[in-house]
C-alpha cells in the first residue's frame, strides 16, 4: 500500500473514532443523568392524596395531661456528626419529622405516617418551610461537593422542583433549619457572600442580595439564623465588626442591621431577638430595640421567646448580687409597641415556649428537684397567672440529638426531648399530650394527694441500716407544695459512735446512703411509662435488678438501684451494688405492705 493510500485510510477512520468517542461521552452523560442521578433508584418516596384538615390553634386546657401517642426517632450516624440531629415542626395538620435519614410527615392527631422522602447514600443536612412547602437540602455521603435541594408539597409529598449547586443560607445546627418565609426559600453559593431568594413552589430565582464587603454567612451555627413568614434574620461574620442582618424574605429588602459579635438569633413573628454574650436585645420590624437586658448570664445560648397579642414573652436569667452569686430565672411579658413591661414572674427555667389558643405553654427540664418528670406551665399571657403540671417524660442534662421542642395545636401539646437510647447514638422522644383526668389531689402532683407520698425516711428502719448512721430528711417543693422526697443517711464519726462500735463491712463501702422517692403516679401504668422513659435517658444502665416490679442498676459498680413498686418510683444509692440491692428489696417489701 502506498503512503498516500495509507494516509487516506487513516483519515477515513477518523469519523468512526470521533463517532465512537461521541457515543461514549453521550453514553456517560446519559448514564449519569438516567442512572447515577436518577430518582428511581436513589429515592425511597411515598405520596398521599388525602389532605388533612388544619389543626385548631388550641392546646390542652390548664390541668393534668396524659399521653395520646408517642414516637421515637434514632439519631443517625453520618460522616458529619455535628449534623446528626432530629427536628420537628407542626404545619397544615401534620407533624414533620426531620433526621439525617430524610423527611417523614405524620398525621399530627394520630402519629400515623402520611408520606416520606428518603434518599439512599445521601444525608439530609438542612430543611426549611414556608406556606405549604418543605425544602430539603441533601449531600452525597462521602462527596460534599455533590449536593441537592428539593421542594416538596407538605400536604402530599409531591416533588415540586430540584436544584443542584445551592447551599442553605446559614443552617441552624441544633435544628438543621434555615430561613424561608413568604413563599421564598433563602439560599447562598460556595463563597457565601450573596443571598438568593428562590420561589418555594417552583425553585425559580426571584432576587439576589450581595452582602456588605468583608461579610459572609457562616455555614452553620447554633441559633445563628431564624425566620417567620414575614422576616428572616442572619448572623454575619464580618471580621472585627460582626453584624446581624434582618430582611424581608419575599423581596430581599433589608429591614435593619445591628452590630453584634458572635450573636445568637431567634425570630418569632415580626420580632428578632439577639443575644451577643453581653445582653439580650429584642427588635421590632423597624429595627427599634424595645427590650434590652444587659448581663452575660441573661441567656445561656439563647433565651426562649414567644409572641402573642402584641407582647413578647421571654424567659431569661437575672443575675442578682454579684458578691453571693445569686440569680433568679424569670418570665416577662413586654409590650412590643412601647417596651413597657406588663408582668413578670419567677419560675424554674424554661427550655422551650409555645403559644396557642390564648395560652402560653412553657417546658421545664424538671418539675422540681429531685423529682423525675419534666414540668409544663400553662400560663395566661395577659396576667402571668398559670398552672404547673408534670409531663410523662424525663429530661437529662448533657444529652444531644434534639433541642427540647414544644408546640400546640388541635387540643394537643407536642413535646420532644433527647434520649440516650437507641444505642449507640441516642435519639429523640416525642409525646403528644392531651388533657387528663383531674384527681383528688393537686394538678402539680398529677392529681395525687400529697399525703399519698411515702416519707423517704420511713422506708428504712434503724435495723435495716448498718450501725452508726444518722438520717437527714429533705423535701421537694412544687409551687408551694411539699413532699418528703429524700432521705440521706450519713455515717457518724468514729468519735461520735465510739471506737468499739466500728463495723468492718458496710462502713468501708460508703459513708453516705440515700433513698429518694422520685415520683408517685396516679396509677401503676403511668408510673411504668415514666420509669421506662427515665431509663431511656440514662447511658449507664446496667443489668436488671430483682427488686420491686421492675428495677435496674446504675454506675460501675452498680451502687445505685432505680425501681418501681406499684405507682411509686424510688432510687437507692449505696457504696456497693450488693448493699443497694439489699436495701431496695427491703423498701419494696415495705411499700407493698404499706408499713
Amino acid at each position: 500500500m502506498s503512503t498516500v493510500e495509507s494516509a487516506r485510510s487513516r483519515w477515513r477512520a477518523v469519523p468512526g473514532v470521533l463517532a465512537t468517542l461521541v457515543t461514549i461521552v453521550c453514553g456517560a452523560i446519559l448514564a449519569d443523568h438516567l442512572i447515577l442521578q436518577a430518582e428511581w433508584w436513589q429515592v425511597n418516596r411515598t405520596v398521599t392524596h388525602a389532605p388533612r384538615p388544619q389543626l385548631a390553634d388550641l392546646g390542652p386546657p390548664p390541668g393534668p395531661v396524659t399521653m395520646s401517642w408517642q414516637l421515637s426517632t434514632p439519631v443517625g450516624d453520618s460522616e458529619l456528626p455535628a449534623y446528626d440531629r432530629v427536628a420537628y415542626a407542626i404545619m397544615n395538620g401534620e407533624l414533620v419529622v426531620v433526621s439525617g435519614h430524610g423527611l417523614t410527615v405524620r398525621d399530627a392527631r394520630t402519629g400515623r405516617e402520611r408520606w416520606h422522602y428518603y434518599r439512599g447514600q445521601w444525608s439530609l443536612l438542612g430543611w426549611a418551610r414556608t406556606g405549604q412547602v418543605l425544602i430539603a437540602y441533601l449531600e452525597r455521603t462521602g462527596h460534599r461537593g455533590k449536593r441537592l435541594m428539593v421542594g416538596l408539597d407538605a400536604v402530599s409529598g409531591t416533588l415540586l422542583w430540584r436544584q443542584r449547586g445551592d447551599l442553605p443560607a446559614a443552617t441552624e445546627r441544633t435544628t438543621l433549619r434555615w430561613p424561608a418565609g413568604g413563599g421564598v426559600v433563602i439560599v447562598t453559593e460556595d463563597g457565601r457572600h450573596t443571598l438568593y431568594g428562590r420561589s418555594a413552589t417552583s425553585g425559580r430565582r426571584l432576587w439576589s442580595k450581595r452582602l456588605a464587603h468583608g461579610c459572609l454567612l457562616p455555614e452553620a451555627v447554633p441559633y445563628g439564623s431564624g425566620s417567620s413568614e414575614t422576616l428572616a434574620a442572619f448572623r454575619l461574620d464580618c471580621g472585627a465588626r460582626d453584624r446581624t442582618l434582618t430582611l424581608d424574605p419575599r423581596t430581599g429588602r433589608t429591614l435593619f442591621v445591628t452590630n453584634a459579635a458572635h450573636a445568637a438569633v431567634s425570630v418569632d413573628g415580626d420580632v428578632t431577638a439577639v443575644f451577643d454574650g453581653f445582653g439580650l436585645y429584642a427588635y421590632d420590624r423597624r429595627g427599634h430595640a424595645f427590650l434590652i437586658r444587659k448581663g452575660e448570664d441573661v441567656c445561656r445560648e439563647m433565651c426562649p421567646i414567644g409572641v402573642t397579642g402584641g407582647h413578647l414573652l421571654v424567659a431569661y436569667d437575672l443575675t442578682g448580687r454579684p458578691e453571693d452569686g445569686m440569680a433568679t430565672r424569670r418570665l416577662e411579658s413586654v409590650e412590643i409597641a412601647s417596651g413597657a413591661m406588663s408582668w413578670r414572674r419567677d419560675m424554674s427555667g424554661y427550655t422551650a415556649l409555645s403559644v396557642a389558643g390564648g395560652l402560653l405553654y412553657g417546658l421545664r427540664s424538671r418539675l422540681a428537684d429531685p423529682l423525675l418528670p419534666a414540668g409544663i406551665d400553662v400560663i395566661d399571657p395577659e396576667t402571668g397567672d398559670g398552672t404547673t403540671v408534670p409531663a410523662p417524660l424525663v429530661m437529662r442534662p448533657g444529652l444531644d440529638g434534639v433541642r427540647p421542642w414544644l408546640a400546640a395545636g388541635g387540643g394537643l401539646l407536642y413535646v420532644a426531648v433527647p434520649t440516650a437510647r437507641p444505642r449507640p447514638y441516642g435519639g429523640a422522644r416525642l409525646v403528644a399530650l392531651r388533657g387528663g383526668v383531674r384527681g383528688t389531689g393537686p394538678p402539680e402532683l398529677a392529681g395525687v394527694p400529697a399525703h399519698d407520698w411515702p416519707d423517704a425516711c420511713a422506708l428504712l428502719s434503724k435495723q435495716d441500716l448498718p450501725p452508726g448512721y444518722s438520717e437527714v430528711s429533705s423535701s421537694a417543693h412544687v409551687e408551694g407544695l411539699r413532699v418528703p422526697a429524700g432521705c440521706t443517711y450519713r455515717q457518724r464519726s468514729r468519735r461520735e459512735r465510739g471506737a468499739s462500735a466500728v463495723s468492718a463491712g458496710p462502713e468501708r463501702e460508703a459513708s453516705t446512703l440515700s433513698v429518694t422517692v422520685q415520683w408517685v403516679a396516679a396509677d401503676p401504668s403511668s408510673a411504668a411509662a415514666l420509669f421506662w422513659a427515665a431509663r431511656d435517658t440514662l447511658s449507664g444502665v446496667r443489668d436488671p435488678v430483682s427488686a420491686g416490679d421492675a428495677a435496674y442498676g446504675l454506675g460501675v459498680p452498680s451502687g445505685t438501684v432505680v425501681m418501681r413498686v406499684g405507682r411509686t418510683i424510688v432510687t437507692v444509692t449505696a457504696g456497693l451494688s450488693s448493699t443497694a440491692k439489699h436495701l431496695a428489696t427491703l423498701i419494696a417489701a415495705r411499700l407493698r405492705t404499706g408499713s
